[in-house]
Order: structure tokens, then sequence, then C-alpha cells
């Protein structure tokens, strides 16, 4: 597997996985509810070659003691604002759909795609438990299996509400006065157990056509929604050969699903933590800890997660044998951002030197045939920039439009 071909994220989840990384002097905690934060840890997984950052959200407030971050910022309000500030990477907004209309949704994750220039992406998330139900007190809490149910027919009418513009809806004739023609709009005519939805949207298609769509794949109703619907899928696992085992069983079910498993990466969520040597990384984790109550500590790596302490040197290694095939790429979560970000920085993972005129941190993106799909998220990920469904029959008949 080539570099192009290896997916490289990072989830960016505040000042870090660890509940006690805000403790420590390089953490930036103080900073943590600014713009200027954002900005500046996004830029840096940027210089590193990341391929994307994806950015966590709850309506929940984060579990433990008194020594945890509390405190969560809008996901999509972040990457919209780090969005201008920076040039290549993708930004991928966490956003649930329990508690959130998806017509919303569609308009926000389509705005986040006109202000990145069409490197938005979509993390597909439900809001478990009384907590988040309660902070609404709109309905009782789900199961699993209802809220991923939801969830599919939330990102169904998403996706038509971004395909409900052609790409060629603005015409902004101002000779007639006609800024768009409107036999180019279309009811998407939703009617599901969760949601009726008529359309269209009114926001137009955006840069993408189809922004992004990541799914945790974390027990068998997600797993099924992402099999079906999504471009990324993230999974975890004990050891790479439960990694591999895991990819080989996600490509079955996407070709019994009807898709093509090439067009879909799974990708390998590993928790890291960094430092100039393994030993001062083990000891920082250590202290980590200490500085927490064994509750929160234990909440820090999944049981089912790998984990890597160590150097830049030694996550290259590992990243060396993971492009052998056990996943499509990795999403690093690390225990402490800033750190691990700042050693990233000063020496990129992947061979970002091999083509000439690029400096180190800048990877090539794959370019597709369509124009509008270079420099985009999805052109990174080798996927074209899809026609809209119903420009697929607008010519046949008038039915569905405006």
């Amino acid at each position: 597997m080539s570099d192009s071909d290896f997916f490289l994220g990072v989830e960016l989840t505040g000042t870090g996985v660890h509940p006690a990384s805000w403790r420590r002097d390089d953490s930036r905690a103080e900073d943590l509810f600014t713009g200027g934060y954002w900005v500046d840890t996004v830029a840096a997984a940027e210089s590193a070659g990341v391929d994307a950052v994806f950015v966590p959200d709850s309506f929940g407030l984060q579990q433990g003691g008194a020594g945890v971050t509390r405190g969560v910022l809008d996901a999509v309000a972040i990457t919209a604002r780090v969005a201008a500030r920076t040039h290549r990477i993708g930004l991928i907004a966490q956003a649930a759909v329990t508690h959130t209309e998806p017509f919303h949704l569609s308009k926000a994750i389509a705005s986040l795609d006109f202000a990145s220039l069409g490197r938005a992406g979509w993390e597909v998330t439900v809001s478990e438990g009384t907590e988040q139900a309660r902070a609404f007190g709109r309905k009782d809490a789900q199961t699993d299996a209802a809220l991923w149910h939801e969830a599919d027919e939330a990102i169904d009418v998403v996706t038509r509400l971004w395909d409900s513009w052609e790409d060629d809806a603005e015409i902004r004739d101002k000779s007639t006065g006609r800024f768009i023609d409107r036999e180019k709009l279309h009811y998407i005519d939703f009617v599901g157990a969760n949601f009726s939805v008529k359309g269209p949207s009114i926001t137009p298609r955006s840069p993408q056509g189809l922004p992004i769509i990541a799914v945790r794949a974390a027990d068998a109703p997600s797993t099924s929604v992402a099999v079906h619907r999504a471009d990324l899928i993230r999974v975890a696992a004990t050891d790479l050969d439960a990694a591999a085992a895991r990819r080989t069983a996600l490509r079955a079910a996407l070709a019994a699903a009807g898709r093509d498993p090439d067009t879909v990466r799974v990708l390998l969520d590993i928790d890291i933590h960094l430092a100039d040597t393994e030993a001062a990384a083990h000891d920082e984790v250590a202290q980590l800890d200490r500085w927490v109550d064994p509750i929160a500590t234990a909440d820090t790596n999944a049981p089912n997660t790998l984990r890597h302490l160590g150097t830049p040197d030694t996550l290259r290694e590992l990243i060396t044998t993971l492009r052998a095939g056990a996943p499509d790429g990795v999403v690093l979560r690390p225990l402490a951002a800033p750190a691990a970000l700042r050693l990233l920085a000063a020496a990129p993972l992947l061979g970002v030197h091999t083509r000439s005129g690029h400096p180190a941190g800048v990877r090539i993106p794959t370019t597709g045939a369509d124009s509008r799909n270079r420099g985009t998220l999805r052109s990174r990920l080798g996927l074209p920039r899809p026609a809209s469904r119903y420009a697929q029959t607008s010519t046949a008949t008038s039915e569905g439009t405006l």
C-alpha cells in the first residue's frame, strides 16, 4: 500500500483523550475554549501530513471526578472556525442525530463544506442514555437498535437533501433576474418511522456534492449502518490480527450489501502518547494516571483499543506494519494532544518527501477527472464526486421539482 493510499487521521479530544491531560504544562488548557487553540492544533496536524482531523462532540457532560476536563464546544462550529486557517486537511465533525433534525444537520455540514472548499466530513453519532434525553425533554432514552435505526433514516434524509439541488441549479442570470432554475430543485418527499421531510434543502449543492460520512462500527446496529452508509468506517481492535480480521469481515459485509469494498476505508483507532524516548512516554502516562481516580483512568483506554506509547519513530514503525493490510488507515487518538502533535509536526509519519516540489508535511491529494473534485477530501480518498440522484432523472420527468 502506497503512502497516498493509506489514510492518516487524528481525533482531537480537547487537550487529549486522557482525562488528566489538561494538567500537563504543555496542555494549553487555559486556551481550550478559544478559537486560537483549535486553529493551532488543527494547523499542527496539517503540518504533520495528517489527512483529516476528527472532532468529537456530545450532548452529555464528561464523566469523572473533579480532575476531569469538563465542557464541550460544538464540533461543527470548531471545524468551521479552522476552515479558513487551513488549506488541505479534511475536517470531520461529529454530530449526533438523536436529538437533532436532519434538515439542520444537512445545512450545517454543507455549510462547512463550502467554508472549507470541499474538505468537510460528518461523523454520525447517537445520543445514548437518560441524561442526554432529559437535556432535550422530547423523548425517552432509546435502545441501541432504535438509536441506529433512527440514524440510518437521518443519513438517508441528509444525503437526499444534499442532492436536492442539482449542480447547475444556480444560474444567476442578471438579464432575466433569475438566480436559480427552479426545475433543478427537487422535493425529496421522505417518509420514514422517525422523519417526514419534504425538502428541498435551502442550501445549494456543496463542493463535494456529498460530504464524506464516517461511522464508528462499535456494535451490531452501528456496524449495519456503517456498512450501508459510510465512506469511512472506524473500528477498534486489541491487536493487529484482530484488526485484519475486522477489516476482512467488513469488506465481505460491504460486498454483500452491494457496495464496492474498495470505495470504503476501514480505519483503525489507536490511542497514542509520544515523547522523546519510550521510557519517557511510559513515565508521562503513569503520571497522567496518578492525577485521576481509578474509575476515570479505567476509561482512558477502552479495553478493545490498540495503544501505542513511544516515539514518532516507533509509531512510524507500527504504521509501516499496518500498511501491509490490517486497516486502510488509522485514526490516532493522542492521550495528550499538544505534545503528540508537536512531535508529529517535527517528524511526519508518512513518506511526504517522495515527490519533488512539495514541502515536508504536505502529501499529494489524488485528483479525479472532475476538476470540481480536485483538492477535496473526496479526491484525497480517491472517490469521485457523485452526481445528484435527482439530476439523473430530471431530463426524463419534471416530477418532484418545484
